[in-house]
């Protein structure tokens, strides 16, 4: 009788293709490719792709010449773009001089925590007196109570503190991170995709958005926390770099210098110290600082820095990944990450912590030694007890909100702009603030919170496809940017019956653009495509890039408050719902 060990092997023989599992074999209908096996080193450190060398011959540089283009293209690019984004930003920032929307919380916030320590209560009208008091207006005592953490305030409170108790002021810090993400979102992307070309183009399209240039100008926290969250992505993003290098670094090598795979090496190997994991944490525990959805984003974050553990020990040649992942990095990762973004998150509160216990400081300071007395937890500091009762107090506000409010809006809508915010908004008469005066009618100054429409809409179509990408190529960027997306998205379903607004997406703008910087450099074509395939894709993908900015320029004067007659400033209306 023959022995199973000694069978043949039925698949001997066959194509390459023909020996991939069944459910492989099944989803190439879809469009499934298994991802090439060889060169280990390659896989784990992939190489930076690098323009023609047509095209240095066309410009005429030598070849030392053009290596230098190339390292400079990594910073220069990325800072062009930056600079652009910081000129739109900052031109006439304190435009409109008015408190606009939910300025008047977050703006008088942050005032009263960089000279209280805490939030106070303001009087109803007092908005008139900051616009014209500005510094000089007099500072309440008594506490407020608040639903959001302060860490998103402090930030706008710097700006205050540094120009002053006005709307440039106010505005500032928003408008330094807005400005800030295009830059870092550059450099993301060419990590991402080993490409300048395409990270100076998921920049350039974050500069162009409509919502993010908005909240870049607005004295709101949803901003604040889109860039802690982007932060927090880009240094798991070059956390796993450096971790795949060290296992790259370990792996032997063959005698003509090819690495190939050890389940030894793969399965055993500590990665050592990760301090971009440790910096990630921080960035996270200033995400849930400013608000608390944060912390959804933590989950996602983390858990995606895991699977990225996996894949590169299953890479390196481990035969159970997911076992030497937990042995070896799962605490480590853990330790590094949630307990600095807890404790971060505590330090924020410091404020709020060192003031008074006698009922002047801030609201519930002093509940554990007034209302809380006695149960089972007064063991712990006052301070710890107060604050869990404030955080409770708080969680209930947020899950119970449902007030009507004339901009809510349902997630489902969000991606194709069904219901932007309206920040602000006037009927200047012929002549007056801006309007010009040869106008027959009145003229409409707006500052709506809108996506730039061609993008959103475009990045509809792009999530389909990092979604197909992720699903069919097992293309890990593409499940990073869905992991972005979901993480600022997927939990606002939960609360489909809460008040929520259009604006939230903001977190999440920085990964739609990479999802369309991802679809435009598919249709540019792979490498090795031919001419004419590369000529129809860069004109599809310039049409595209091109009717994007140009979608951004027509409605600018309804991003920046510009005075535009009112035919104007109906024709850009373009749904029933933007009204």
């Amino acid at each position: 009788m023959t022995s199973t060990a000694s069978s043949p092997d039925t698949r001997e023989g066959q194509p390459a293709e023909e020996q991939q599992p069944s459910w492989q074999r099944r989803l190439r209908r879809f469009g499934h490719v298994e991802r090439p096996r060889a060169d280990v080193g390659a896989r784990l450190v992939p190489a930076y792709t690098r323009p023609s060398p047509r095209l240095w011959m066309t410009l005429g540089l030598s070849k030392r010449a053009a290596d230098q283009a190339v390292r400079l293209s990594g910073w220069v690019g990325p800072l062009l773009i930056t600079l652009v984004a910081g000129v739109t930003r900052f031109w006439n920032l304190g435009n409109p001089k008015a408190v606009i929307f939910d300025e008047t919380y977050y703006a008088k916030d942050a005032w009263a925590l960089i000279h209280r320590g805490f939030e106070v209560n303001w009087p109803e009208k007092v908005n008139g007196d900051v616009l014209r008091q500005g510094s000089d207006v007099a500072i309440p005592h008594d506490a407020s109570y608040v639903v959001h953490p302060p860490v998103g305030k402090y930030v706008i409170g710097v700006g205050e503190w540094l120009f002053g108790f006005d709307p440039f002021g106010w505005r500032f810090m928003t408008a330094v991170l807005g400005t800030l993400s295009v830059l870092m979102l550059c450099r993301i992307g060419r990590r991402l995709f080993r490409s300048t070309f395409l990270g100076c183009l998921a920049g350039a399209l974050l500069a162009v958005d409509g919502l993010h240039f908005v909240m870049s100008r607005t004295a709101l926290l949803d901003q604040v926390l889109m860039f802690f969250v982007l932060a927090a992505f880009g240094c798991f993003l070059i956390d796993r770099d450096k971790a795949r290098a060290r296992l790259a670094a370990a792996l032997p090598t063959d005698e003509d210098g090819r690495m190939y795979p050890d389940a030894q090496v793969a399965q055993t190997l500590r990665l050592g110290w990760r301090p971009w994991r440790w910096a990630a944490g921080l960035c996270l525990g200033l995400a849930f600082g400013t608000k608390w959805n944060g912390l959804y984003v933590m989950v996602f974050l983390c858990l995606m820095t895991v699977f990225w553990d996996v894949g590169a020990r299953r890479v390196a040649g481990a035969v159970r990944p997911y076992r030497a992942v937990l042995r070896r990095d799962v605490l480590p990762a853990f330790v590094s990450t949630v307990p600095v973004a807890l404790t971060t998150y505590v330090v924020s509160w410091l404020g709020w912590i060192l003031s008074p216990t006698d009922g002047t400081g801030g609201y519930y300071r002093n509940w554990a030694a007034t209302a809380g007395k006695g149960g089972d937890w007064t063991w712990l500091p006052d301070w710890v007890r107060s604050l869990w009762h404030y955080e409770h107090a708080v969680y209930e506000f947020h899950v119970g909100l449902s007030s009507p409010h004339t901009y809510q809006s349902n997630p489902w809508s969000w991606i194709v702009d069904g219901r932007p915010v309206s920040y602000f908004y006037e009927s200047p008469l012929p002549g007056k603030d801006g309007c010009p005066s040869d106008t027959t009618e009145k003229c409409a100054r707006e500052v709506l919170a809108l996506g730039t429409p061609m993008l959103w809409w475009a990045a509809g179509f792009a999530l389909l496809y990092v979604l197909w990408r992720w699903a069919f190529r097992r293309d890990w960027r593409a499940g990073a940017i869905l992991c972005g997306v979901l993480a600022g998205y997927l939990p606002w379903f939960f609360y489909q019956e809460r008040t929520i607004f259009y604006f939230y997406a903001v977190v999440f703008v920085p990964f739609l653009c990479l999802a369309v910087a991802m679809m435009i450099g598919a249709m540019l074509g792979p490498p090795g495509s031919s001419e004419r395939r590369r000529v129809v894709g860069a004109a599809a993908s310039g049409v595209l890039v091109l009717l994007i900015m140009w979608n951004f320029i027509y409605f600018w004067p309804i991003y920046s408050g510009t005075a535009i007659p009112i035919d104007s400033w109906r024709s850009r209306m373009w749904l029933d719902t933007w009204v």
